[in-house]
């Protein structure tokens, strides 16, 4: 039986070009002194929202538990990139923020996201790369629901 499926499907193939292109970003944010970024402090920070979120609400979108999302919580307030702050809405919760130098890493991480991006687009072609980003974003929000 052929299995060269488990290596050419489309999971796959995706996986290995994201992790270059995270690995890519890794690199330039250390050559900017950002040694200490990790790719799940990657991850973590694409489901933070600038005005804060609660841990439950980064664990979901990170399809993570709760514990495993509060020690990567953890990791990052000890790197000074996010910090815990009360809900404004309820005094009970905390919400994990960004910090002033994290707001400046965050900066910085943009910038390392375009070059990777403008590098990709040189390799790929900028039409493939448009035409993938589109099917891609069109894939990950879901079939397209009937009214």
């Amino acid at each position: 039986m052929d299995e060269s499926w488990r290596t050419r499907n489309a999971g796959r193939i995706l996986g290995n070009a994201l992790r270059r292109f995270e690995e890519r970003v890794l690199a330039l944010m250390a050559d900017s002194g950002y040694t200490q970024t990790r790719r799940s402090h990657v991850n973590f920070t694409r489901h933070l929202d600038l005005e804060g979120t609660r841990i439950t609400e980064l664990a979901r979108r990170a399809a993570m538990t709760s514990a495993a999302m509060t020690e990567l919580v953890d990791q990052c307030v000890e790197m000074g990139l996010v910090e815990r702050v009360e809900d404004a809405s309820d005094k009970r919760v905390r919400i994990v923020r960004f910090t002033p130098w994290g707001r400046k890493w965050l900066a910085a991480f943009g910038r390392a996201v375009a070059i990777a991006e403008s590098e990709l687009a040189s390799e790929v072609g900028a039409r493939n790369l448009s035409v993938l980003l589109k099917a891609m974003r069109r894939y990950g929000e879901g079939p397209a629901q009937d009214e």
